[in-house]
């Protein structure tokens, strides 16, 4: 009974113990402080992180500073290695988010479900075009030329009237005329500037025979001289896919003006586009295309879809 008695009291005044070191009456102390020392330590830790905001906040905008967030980013690739040198191209329309992986543009005719999607998705692509926005703040537009190059805070203008034939937003992009319009673009590249093909004996061997006949029949319109232009050619990848493929047309050129570059930020920039019509590509048949630009300082890898986009048609 003796060991039991002793295992209560020992009990007992471990509650007692906890219980004080909780609320101490004799200190008035609340775990194990009393109320002067809980109030210097919260003002110790309150001080603390203000200085340690401060201080993050000090270095933050002492950084920002150094920030050019109007115009171009501190650093930039200089190097000609830089994947951000690289030029990649872009198209539009693009399939469905939910097909991320897709490059098939497919519609059949005459059903305007099934085309929707394709010129819904053009008509927003081209709305930036089309001058109806706001203006932006600081934006000086220019219409320029290879002998008027945009000065320092002025970019060219585009505008979508200058897409012909079927490739407008009233035509429906010729997405219900069985011609539809594909539109490509070149991704915004800070600084790069195109080395333009100057003389008939720069074009590489592997340019399309009708790229290079374009390009001549352009240097005659030109006074002798071929227009700077970043040059674009779209073929069909397999012998029958260039058979399927049918004509095309190019608008408003077939190609990318050099004036256009370097992308520097400016504001109310918007980079040219190059519409390109099928007028007859084959029904039921799923064509593959390839479409490449042409500079001197363009690379082409189908690896790594530098300087090319690849896509397929099937029109049912």
């Amino acid at each position: 009974m003796e060991d039991i008695n002793d295992l209560y009291k020992r009990i007992a005044e471990r509650d007692r113990g906890f219980k004080t070191f909780v609320w101490n009456p004799k200190k008035k102390a609340f775990f194990g402080r009393t109320g002067a020392s809980w109030f210097k330590i919260l003002l110790f830790y309150v001080i603390f992180y203000l200085c340690l905001t401060a201080f993050f906040a000090l270095n933050f905008s002492a950084f920002y500073q150094t920030l050019d967030i109007h115009h171009l980013p501190r650093y930039t690739p200089g190097d000609g290695g830089s994947i951000l040198q690289k030029v990649a191209m872009g198209f539009r329309p693009m399939p469905p988010p939910e097909q991320i992986e897709s490059t098939l543009i497919w519609y059949k005719n005459g059903d305007d479900e099934t085309i929707k999607y394709w010129v819904d998705m053009l008509d927003k692509f081209i709305e930036p075009y089309e001058g109806k926005a706001k203006a932006t703040s600081g934006q000086h537009i220019t219409d320029c030329s290879d002998d008027h190059n945009p000065k320092e805070g002025e970019v060219c203008s585009f505008k979508d009237t200058w897409l012909t034939g079927n490739c407008q937003k009233a035509e429906k992009w010729g997405f219900n005329r069985q011609s539809p319009c594909i539109l490509l673009k070149l991704n915004r590249m800070i600084r790069w500037e195109p080395e333009v093909y100057e003389t008939l004996e720069e074009l590489p061997e592997k340019m399309p025979q009708s790229l290079k006949d374009h390009i001549k029949k352009s240097m005659k319109e030109n006074e002798g001289k071929i227009p700077r232009m970043i040059w674009v050619s779209c073929e069909g990848e397999e012998p029958a896919d260039q058979e399927y493929i049918g004509p095309l047309r190019y608008s408003p050129w077939q190609g990318f003006p050099a004036y256009y570059f370097p992308y520097m930020n400016t504001p109310g920039y918007l980079p040219p586009v190059v519409a390109v019509q099928f007028l007859s590509p084959a029904s039921h048949v799923l064509i593959s295309i390839k479409c490449r630009a042409w500079a001197k300082n363009i690379e082409h890898d189908d690896m790594e879809r530098l300087g090319l986009i690849h896509f397929e048609m099937l029109k049912d």
